[in-house]
């Protein structure tokens, strides 16, 4: 008998979990936010203090600097999920890392977000938390 793979969904790989404070910023996809806030999230299109997930749209190279601001936002323990286009050359994934490193954050996992967009997560240094 041939083994089904299944795919898990991808709030999970995201890591979201019910009673999670998320920030949603530029993702113009109402499905996501509505899965966001049936998983039981406290969803908002707004950076707010105390987020345990920021998830941020980044379609250029000259946005990537947003990644400087990101920290303060994020609890401690959270996460920042940049989403970017795949496969353009106004915007590499190396480009997005380089961001987040000199933002002083570490990345530490990447999701297929979509069809068109890739997600990589960026968390604080063990160290500074």
């Amino acid at each position: 008998m041939p083994l089904i793979h299944q795919e898990r969904p991808l709030l999970d790989k995201l890591g979201v979990r019910p009673g999670a404070r998320i920030s949603v910023l530029g993702i113009g996809d109402p499905a996501f936010v509505r899965a966001l806030v049936e998983r039981g999230a406290d969803v908002s299109a707004r950076r707010r203090k105390g987020s345990d997930v920021l998830f941020v749209a980044i379609s250029r190279r000259e946005d990537l600097g947003t990644m400087a601001t990101l920290e303060p936002w994020m609890t401690r323990n959270g996460a920042a999920w940049i989403v970017f286009p795949r496969g353009v050359a106004s915007i590499r994934d190396t480009d997005v890392i380089g961001a987040g490193v000199a933002a002083g954050l570490v990345d530490n996992k990447v999701v297929r977000f979509s069809e068109t967009h890739t997600a990589l997560r960026f968390v604080i240094p063990l160290a500074r938390r």
